[in-house]
């Protein structure tokens, strides 16, 4: 088969690689139908997350069909429509059996495209399937339910939840890529007063307000602390979003929040930030930080069934499963492209 493979920071390749097969008999095999790229894999790429090591395939978000299931398999079926999420998760061990399942100690946690092979493939095994895949609804397209393996459970569960937004608040979010904007949203299910996007980019700023955003920054020529405080008579945010993950997005983002608010760091950081806490200190301010856990996935799912949320919104460019290429050229010179979310599927 053929996938996308990373060859050390900078370096991938499409090419052969053998087909996965079945290893636990909880596995399952998965042949892709959609899939996309995360901004994860553009830290992988930078040489940011070293556990990812030469030969890896990359991914950890894909749609596909059941093409094979292991002896231990319950659930799923030879010809099953599945999600399969960012997290695998054992399902038994302390932290599955509390909904942590980014921690899962069994063997799960975020382990595709990272420590084991990706979904940036023809097929994918997928371990511990039952508790790791999701059955897409009848009625929902692939590149919907695609939106679901990572950027909006994590936007949600990392962001919103973790920032503890509630109607009426104030809330900053620094970054409109696409998991800002996956907070942006999530945040609008909570009846804020206001939703301030952040960020570098005209275009991206337009997208946000789309997303939920009703006040934009662009930080090159407007001073976002001061927006902030006029908005909040010199307050501060209720809760500010990191959702970049770069030591100047961190600190702007600590520096928006007000005394008693809270700070939800989103973005993956690939080098050390300045926590400024002689001054963050006296200020009560509560800081959070996670990697997602995916336990909103069916809350989300079930959102998106009732069209409560356009999933679909985010996806920007199309391309066959064999343009990787282009596809990561379109995805990570956003700010030129416009690109936001790009699908790629083995019948385009």
């Amino acid at each position: 088969m053929k996938a996308l493979v990373y060859h050390g920071p900078g370096k991938k390749a499409w090419e052969e690689k053998p087909m996965p097969t079945i290893l636990d008999d909880t596995d399952a095999i998965v042949h892709v139908d959609s899939v996309t790229i995360c901004g994860t894999d553009l830290h992988i790429l930078k040489g940011d997350v070293p556990e990812v090591t030469d030969g890896r395939i990359l991914g950890h978000e894909a749609v596909g069909t059941v093409t094979e299931v292991g002896s231990g398999v319950k659930n799923l079926s030879v010809g099953d429509k599945v999600l399969v999420s960012c997290i695998t998760a054992c399902g038994s061990c302390s932290y599955c059996r509390e909904g942590r399942y980014g921690q899962c100690l069994g063997g799960g946690g975020w382990i595709l495209g990272h420590l084991i092979d990706g979904t940036q493939a023809e097929y994918v095994r997928v371990p511990f399937a039952d508790t790791s895949t999701y059955a897409v609804p009848p009625g929902v397209s692939d590149e919907q339910v695609l939106m679901l393996a990572d950027i909006l459970p994590t936007g949600y569960e990392v962001g919103v939840l973790n920032g503890t937004v509630k109607p009426g608040d104030v809330v900053a979010v620094v970054g409109a890529g696409p998991i800002g904007l996956s907070a942006i949203m999530g945040s609008r299910l909570y009846s804020p007063s206001h939703v301030i996007a952040i960020d570098l980019a005209d275009s991206r700023l337009e997208a946000a307000k789309q997303f939920g955003a009703d006040i934009l920054v662009n930080n090159t020529r407007e001073d976002a602390l001061r927006v902030v405080q006029e908005l909040t008579g010199g307050l501060g945010a209720d809760v500010a979003i990191e959702a970049v993950g770069t030591p100047a997005t961190f600190e702007l983002t600590t520096s928006l929040v007000k005394p008693g608010g809270h700070v939800a760091n989103i973005g993956v950081h690939g080098e050390s930030a300045t926590l400024h806490l002689e001054t963050l200190w006296i200020r009560n301010v509560t800081i959070t930080t996670g990697l997602v856990d995916t336990f909103s996935t069916p809350t989300l799912l079930r959102l998106v069934s009732g069209d409560q949320i356009d999933a679909a919104k985010f996806v920007t460019h199309h391309f066959r499963l064999d343009e990787f290429e282009a596809a990561y050229d379109v995805f990570g010179n956003a700010a030129e492209t416009g690109a936001l979310k790009v699908v790629l599927s083995a019948q385009a």
